[in-house]
């Protein structure tokens, strides 16, 4: 009994190892396809939600360092922002739909964005085995902003007015000099999207458009955005696995991509660039919500997300 028990589990360890191999094998041609290569990835505040997808993330980020790959994480945090912002009192002031960032919300934002959660997952990277270091957009004037300002029409007047926004900014210019030395030195930037403006005043940025600005600037290999959904879906609801740029255009204009996907497809596009040269190779949309996306995404034959190149 004790004898047919050793050789199920001997068997058991062999098939094991085997399906283990196959992995490996199946993963190692993308692993060498991205070899020295920069990702940017974009981590988002919603999800960042759970415990274990962000313990699953930080495993998957680590492994790239180790398989040779250079990753970049930008974060976001807007429902701990909000948070925040209850929990001190502050009302968030909105006008057409907009958060107005005022001194007093923009000193919160810096706080847990560049506080607390870049720490946080700079703790999660190291006890990963990562060596990860927790930065924002201006450290070494790495990203330098202009005062962003949206303009709505009046639905009653149809008259366009243009909405301050308060201390909300734009990338103007990108600076990688602190990006390059921390990752010679083998380390794992995590960013804040915190950033100076040209009048010295502190801005906040939105995630996406942070990441794309550092990916745009690095000609990264990838550009992952890690959402709540699967990626770009058609009108029936199936996932669109790859689309050019062109496509995308088309999407917007028939109304297939909508709300809040427009924005994030817009920025994919400002990241590839329109000319041949410069700019990142591809930019994809997929579900932070599935373990270990990051991986499925980059080291497996039909990835996880939405693939938008040029």
């Amino acid at each position: 009994m004790a004898q047919d028990l050793a050789t199920d589990n001997k068997k058991d360890n062999q098939q094991a190892g085997a399906n283990e191999a196959q992995i490996l094998a199946r993963a190692l041609p993308y692993m060498q396809r991205y070899a020295g290569k920069t990702v940017v990835v974009k981590y988002g505040g919603h999800a960042m939600g759970d415990p274990d997808l962000g313990a699953a993330f930080c495993q998957d980020i680590a492994l790239l360092k180790q398989a040779g790959v250079n990753p970049i994480v930008v974060h976001g945090g807007g429902p701990q922002i909000a948070a925040m912002l209850e929990r001190l009192g502050i009302k968030s002031e909105f006008r057409d739909g907009l958060r107005i960032t005022d001194e007093k919300t923009v000193e919160v934002v810096e706080m847990v964005l560049a506080g607390s959660i870049n720490k946080q997952i700079v703790a999660s990277l190291n006890a990963e085995g990562a060596r990860a270091i927790g930065l924002c957009g201006k450290d070494g004037n790495m990203v330098l902003v202009e005062k962003a300002k949206r303009t709505v029409v009046d639905p009653d007047s149809n008259i366009e007015k243009v909405i301050d926004l308060g201390f909300v900014g734009e990338p103007k210019t990108v600076d990688t000099t602190v990006l390059d030395t921390v990752s010679a030195g083998n380390l794992i930037p995590v960013i804040a999207p915190v950033c100076f403006g040209e009048d010295g005043k502190t801005y906040n940025v939105n995630a996406d458009t942070f990441a794309g600005a550092i990916a745009e600037s690095l000609d990264a290999k990838r550009l992952l955005f890690l959402t709540d959904v699967p990626g770009v879906l058609d009108k029936d609801g199936n996932l669109i696995k790859k689309l050019s740029i062109a496509q995308a255009r088309e999407l917007i204009a028939d109304g297939t991509i909508s709300g809040g996907m427009i924005p994030k497809v817009e920025t994919c596009i400002s990241a590839l660039g329109e000319g041949d040269e410069g700019g990142v190779e591809g930019v994809v949309i997929l579900n932070g919500k599935t373990p270990h996306a990051v991986l499925l995404e980059l080291f497996t034959v039909h990835g996880a997300g939405t693939l938008i190149v040029k």
